[in-house]
């Protein structure tokens, strides 16, 4: 979503599970009366003139709810990304987050809640070691900060790194400031693995941001040395646009950065999604990614939000989020190729890679005025000789859709809520869609952690794929043919 130091132990409060007195009720599984199931003949266009009625359950007979946990004081306010690891789900909220034992899928149960606000808490896992980007300024580095504005120079943004070797009990650890806070961050694995790098996405700058100033064209690279984390460090700031980027127009952001970037650690690519620009880079040198390739769509994309590449790393998806993730887009008025995905193939080798477009795919859906609505994050489907993928769409679901011809996408399953609110605009829905070890977990900003079990032949093979951890802006890549 778009937003309109000394190293030591710091404060964290984790939430008493017993104080809250809502282990007993940590999971709701939807009641079978609330759900709809709309035919099979045609997922892809069943309901498109029909908007379910407020929180009403409608899906495609392939997909199905089999759990929701609800948001709980204090982590009461907008839940955002997800990691995975081993029998764990990390889900950011913008006031800490929550670690979820999904061993049961069925029933998943809280380990830990942790209250350390600063939006928007994106979050990613490895080993012992858990990251969350901080975007909003707040008055120190601790998770007792208040809000401040960015035009004190005391202010601070950045990554928070929380040791989580005890699941039940995240110690923080350090923390590291980069310009402009970080919006989100990807996780890179050192090639000698002795090390992880975090590419840091942030964006607007502004004159009278003394840690955000104009022009800004970079990333910020963190180094975290796996044996001693606590010396994590900035260690480079890539212009990644020497020329300025897209300026910007009455349709489109102008470029100040990246808002997110998808990495392929195992063929050294990376795709950035860069407000104005899509950029393609090489990252054999973890330290200074290369572009060899961008994109522009001056046409249908307004803000170029994030990244998926195929299996075979011959094809990248980009998402469009017009409106910031903030407006009612998936209707009539807007069409189906803006607030979409756009697909390219990838051709060519080496530094003469291009990447070149061939469709649009949006959700064949018209959701109501009253809510929210645009492509969001998403993960591949781990299909045998298919491109699938999963994809939220706040308050327009979960779409799980087919790319395998990049000209001719297809929706092959749907899950959605009906609007908060039949009368007035309410913001909220699923703000991450991922498909981990035989389930999609879902991340709703308003109504906490679903969990849906999707079983359609185009997509058994799926369940042959077992992650030990995943963090899906570092894809993985897995077994095909």
């Amino acid at each position: 979503m778009i937003r309109f130091h000394m190293p030591r132990l710091r404060q964290l409060r984790i939430v008493g599970l017993a104080a809250t007195g809502l282990l007993v009720a940590s999971v709701l599984v939807a009641p079978a009366s609330n759900a709809q199931v709309v035919p099979q003949s045609a997922p892809a266009a069943a309901a498109s003139n029909t908007i379910p009625g407020v929180d009403e359950i409608v899906s495609s007979p392939n997909l199905r709810q089999i759990a929701n946990v609800p948001k709980v004081a204090p982590l009461d306010a907008t839940n955002s990304d997800i990691a995975f690891q081993g029998k764990y789900a990390f889900a950011g909220n913008y006031n800490g987050f929550v670690i979820y034992d999904i061993s049961r899928p069925s029933a998943p149960t809280v380990a830990a809640r942790v209250l350390c606000p600063g939006s928007q808490n994106d979050i990613s896992v490895h080993g012992d070691l858990l990251f969350l980007s901080t975007d909003s300024s707040r008055s120190d580095d601790s998770c007792n900060s208040t809000t401040q504005g960015a035009d004190v120079k005391g202010s601070w943004e950045g990554i928070k790194v929380f040791d989580i070797k005890d699941k039940a009990n995240p110690r923080y650890i350090k923390s590291v400031e980069t310009a402009c806070g970080s919006h989100t961050h990807t996780l890179v694995p050192g090639k000698d693995r002795k090390a992880v790098y975090l590419y840091v996405s942030s964006y607007s700058p502004r004159a009278e941001f003394p840690d955000c100033q104009p022009p800004h064209d970079s990333i910020s690279i963190i180094k975290v040395p796996l044996k001693k984390p606590t010396d994590a460090a900035v260690v480079s700031t890539p212009n990644l646009f020497p020329d300025g980027g897209f300026p910007g127009s009455t349709t489109g952001s102008a470029t100040t950065g990246c808002h997110d970037i998808t990495v392929y650690p195992s063929k050294d690519l990376a795709a950035g999604a860069c407000m104005g620009d899509g950029i393609l880079l090489d990252i054999r040198n973890r330290e200074a990614p290369r572009v060899i390739n961008r994109v522009r769509d001056t046409t249908n994309f307004a803000f170029w939000h994030s990244a998926t590449f195929n299996n075979a790393g011959t094809k990248v998806i980009f998402t469009d989020e017009l409106g910031g993730g903030g407006a009612a887009t998936c209707n009539e008025a807007i069409g189906p190729n803006r607030g979409a995905d756009a697909i390219y193939d990838i051709t060519g080798r080496g530094d003469a890679r291009t990447m070149q477009f061939r469709s649009y795919y949006k959700i064949p859906r018209n959701n109501a005025d009253t809510e929210n609505c645009v492509a969001h994050n998403g993960s591949l489907v781990p299909v045998l000789g298919r491109d699938i993928m999963v994809q939220a769409w706040y308050q327009g679901g979960i779409s799980v859709w087919d790319f395998t011809d990049s000209a001719n996408p297809k929706e092959i399953a749907f899950w959605e809520r009906g609007p908060l609110s039949a009368d007035q605009f309410v913001s909220g829905g699923t703000w991450s869609a991922y498909y981990y070890n035989g389930h999609i977990y879902s991340n709703d900003m308003v109504k906490g952690l679903d969990v849906l079990e999707l079983k359609d032949w185009r997509t058994w093979t799926a369940n042959l794929t077992r992650y030990k951890e995943l963090n899906v802006q570092s894809q993985p890549s897995y077994l095909g043919w």
